[in-house]
């Protein structure tokens, strides 16, 4: 076995073809074939299920599929951190909800450029399900999430704590009033969505299980049509006083178990952080304080 053989393996597995896998890595079909069947009796399992149409990963090669990520995650390590200078330098894929990179973003890209300028940032806007599912495949280095959370296999800092709101049309004198609306619109971010989940258990606190949903995918989208009068939303309470402070829209508290939300920063444990996400987790420890202000 080589490192070859894992690209192949991981190739094939990607694109659910040996042809495709081929054409992806500059080979033939029978290469790609016999480096498989090579593979498959070093394991001593089968690692795809073979048909007509596509091969597909058996529960064996689901396993070694986290280990050649694994791998190829740590020789991307080995590749920024070898030769190394003083300088911290390198990349850091990072993920985050929309909002939370809305807020405090700016302000911590200036901070690590300013302590570290020679690290790179990537950044990635995504729902809280898909950014733990990206940190656990190795495609971001660390994400900013909502807890609660509870992983064996991920490290967690907490960031801050946040309080969300109802956000309405500046008519409304109070929550209740809302909730006599017939239809009761509402407008949501796509499903997955942290807000769009407070928001459905506190409707279902007042009996509420069916409503008009307006699907956005834009802060600014969502308080547009807040402040047109045809529903109402649950957003940050910073997102709104720092943004829309001037607009025709009001917010009211939501009960506490639903209206305090709290930011971690998680990463894996089972691979050393690189210099660059060292640095990056430090900026995030010493800024945190400020985070919640």
């Amino acid at each position: 076995m080589n490192l070859n053989d894992l690209k192949l393996f991981e190739a094939a597995a990607q694109h659910g073809s040996f042809t495709k896998a081929a054409e992806m890595m500059f080979t033939v079909q029978s290469n790609v074939t016999a480096r498989i069947k090579n593979l498959e009796e070093e394991f001593g399992a089968v690692l795809f299920t073979r048909s007509n149409r596509k091969v597909e990963l058996t529960p064996a090669g689901e396993i070694l599929m986290l280990y050649t990520k694994k791998l190829n995650h740590l020789l991307d390590e080995a590749k920024r951190s070898i030769g190394k200078s003083d300088v911290v330098k390198g990349q850091v894929k990072i993920g985050s909800l929309e909002t939370m990179m809305t807020i405090k973003g700016p302000e911590l890209i200036n901070y690590l450029a300013l302590k570290f300028p020679h690290v790179d940032l990537q950044l990635k806007s995504d729902m809280r399900a898909d950014l733990i599912n990206d940190v656990m495949n190795y495609k971001l280095d660390a994400a900013f999430v909502p807890a609660p959370l509870d992983i064996p296999e991920l490290e967690q800092i907490k960031i801050k704590d946040e309080q969300i709101v109802l956000v309405v049309p500046s008519n409304y004198k109070n929550a209740n009033e809302l909730l006599k609306k017939r239809p009761l619109k509402a407008i949501v971010f796509d499903q997955g969505c942290v807000f769009r989940a407070r928001l459905d258990s506190w409707l279902v606190s007042k009996g509420i299980s069916q409503y008009h949903k307006t699907v956005m995918n834009s802060i600014e989208g969502v308080v547009n049509f807040i402040e047109s009068g045809i529903g109402f939303s649950v957003l940050p309470l910073d997102i709104v006083s720092k943004f829309y402070s001037n607009r025709n829209i009001k917010t009211f508290p939501l009960p506490a178990e639903l209206g305090l939300m709290t930011t971690i920063l998680i990463y894996r444990k089972d691979v050393p952080p690189s210099p660059a996400l060292d640095a990056f987790i430090s900026v995030c420890e010493n800024k945190s304080d400020n985070f919640t202000q």
